[in-house]
């Protein structure tokens, strides 16, 4: 008896030890990244799966996955109890089932791994990896994916930041799986040389300058850009009362402009063209047809009959009706679209959601002088490889990309930085610059490199000048990822399991 109590006292240590891992993890990506605790992380969660029986190793895999993932996008809990009025039981308990049902794929993963490891350190570090890897892709394709908080972002400064050109932010993260499980091995090793090894992979990884990955791109011509950032609080984003004193800060702010672009962020207009007061719209586009400033403001788009989309307006090539138009490709799952089976979870919320159209994957840009500008709208630049897509006509791939969000839905939170990393790896995968407009942050300028160059402070409501630099040329990433999306990673990682599978 007393055998059978040690025995649970230490599995439930175990657990517990795993949870602090998993929000470890978490805090490797926000509010700054910290690859170094992302990499000793994942040589904790080895160590646990080394030390728990075979047959218990999925459990272990899925407490430090919901304590990832959960410590990661604990912010949707804001979205639905303060903006969805949801009572604050039912949106905890939705966010925890959220990250459970994705934490899937990692306990999955750590059970085939503790079944077939074959305790030889090169063996077990491929499986490891390629594992590590499957879960993460998983996670973000499977049922339109869900990447945030991929472990790849922890590392967008550092020396893992130089694989983002060649393999992205997936591969970066299996790379940092092996460095973690590279660690656990060495710490946990009896010779002082193993230990003293793992201690150098750690120090490497916390302030060490990384090969940058090489210079795929060139530089083309400079751009001038105004950035807008509204600060417009999410619950009086459709107020009808404040709307008029909203939407007059914008107007104003774009019209205003001397840059050679001006951006607004995501339905900085909230309402439909045709539902502005009469000649507001035409104004805008004459004022524009007239300039040499170009615009790109968010705002809904289409009718009823043909559907309703979340777009991006271009305006300034020239007077008259036309204007470019950007409509939103990765649907947001219960914001933009309904997921089958989920109307009535929609239904409890009271939010302006709905069903959305879908834009194209491969959208044209928009032309600001001899430059290409390629918009995405909110967590659209999570996914790397669809922005690759635009690549594989090297003549009409963009020079300069422009994210417009709102993340006001999430309040003053740790999803303004979060989003933050995500934007600068793209600008690493890709080497283009990004500028960001968005409603309450963070609005920047970032450079081909990773670099934010020019930022408003978040939460206030403010105009940010900056400029950047265009740039022209296919890195690796843009270049397979363009034409295969993520299917060279998920044969890698197939091979990486079968090969070991038959060792084992």
């Amino acid at each position: 008896m007393a055998d059978a109590a040690l025995s649970r006292g230490r599995w439930c240590a175990l657990l517990l030890l795993a949870v602090l891992a998993g929000a470890a993890q978490a805090w490797s990506m926000a509010p700054v990244a910290r690859g170094w605790l992302q990499v000793l992380s994942v040589a904790a969660l080895a160590g646990l799966v080394r030390a728990c029986p075979r047959q218990r190793a999925g459990w272990i895999g899925g407490a430090f996955g919901v304590a990832w993932l959960a410590g990661t996008f604990w912010w949707l809990f804001i979205s639905m109890y303060r903006y969805g009025h949801l009572p604050a039981w039912l949106a905890g308990l939705a966010v925890a089932a959220l990250a459970a049902a994705l934490s899937a794929y990692l306990a999955l993963a750590m059970a085939v791994f503790a079944r077939w490891q074959c305790g030889r350190l090169g063996p077990d570090l491929l499986l490891w990896s390629a594992l590590w890897l499957l879960a993460e892709l998983g996670r973000g394709v499977v049922f339109t994916g869900f990447p945030w908080g991929a472990a790849g972002y922890a590392h967008v400064e550092g020396p893992l930041a130089a694989l983002a050109p060649w393999v992205g932010v997936y591969g970066m993260g299996a790379a940092a799986a092996a460095l973690g499980w590279l660690v656990q091995r060495g710490l946990a090793s009896a010779q002082w040389g193993g230990r003293t090894g793992a201690v150098l992979v750690v120090v490497a990884l916390a302030g060490l300058p990384g090969w940058n990955g090489g210079d795929f791109t060139r530089a083309r011509s400079e751009l001038s850009v105004t950035l807008l950032q509204g600060n417009v609080p999410q619950d009086e984003k459709f107020d009808f009362s404040r709307l008029p004193e909203t939407l007059d800060w914008h107007l104003k702010a774009l019209l205003a402009s001397q840059a050679d672009l001006v951006v607004a962020p995501e339905t900085a207009i909230p309402l439909l063209p045709a539902q502005l007061p009469q000649g507001l719209w035409m104004a805008l586009l004459d004022h524009f047809g007239q300039r040499h400033t170009r615009a790109l403001i968010g705002v809904p788009l289409g009718d009823a009959e043909r559907g309703y989309t979340n777009s991006v307006a271009g305006l300034g090539a020239g007077a008259g009706e036309s204007f470019y138009r950007y409509d939103k490709h990765h649907l947001v799952p219960f914001g933009e679209f309904i997921p089958l089976g989920f109307r009535w979870f929609v239904d409890l919320m009271q939010m302006p959601l709905g069903d959305f159209a879908r834009g194209p994957l491969v959208a044209q840009s928009f032309a600001v002088g001899a430059e290409r500008v390629g918009p995405n709208i909110c967590y659209e630049d999570l996914f790397g490889e669809e922005l690759a897509a635009r690549f594989v006509d090297p003549a009409a791939a963009p020079t300069v990309l422009a994210n417009v969000s709102n993340i006001g839905w999430f309040g003053e939170s740790v999803a303004v930085d979060q989003h933050l990393l995500i934007s600068r790896l793209r600008t690493l995968e890709l080497q283009r610059p990004m500028v960001r407009a968005t409603n309450t942050g963070a609005t920047v300028a970032i450079d081909h490199r990773g670099v934010v160059t020019h930022r408003l402070a978040p939460h206030v409501r403010g105009v940010l000048e900056a400029r950047v630099q265009a740039r022209e040329g296919t890195t690796p990433f843009a270049w397979w990822a363009g034409r295969f999306g993520l299917w060279p990673l998920w044969g890698l990682g197939l091979l990486g399991v079968v090969l070991m599978r038959r060792r084992a």
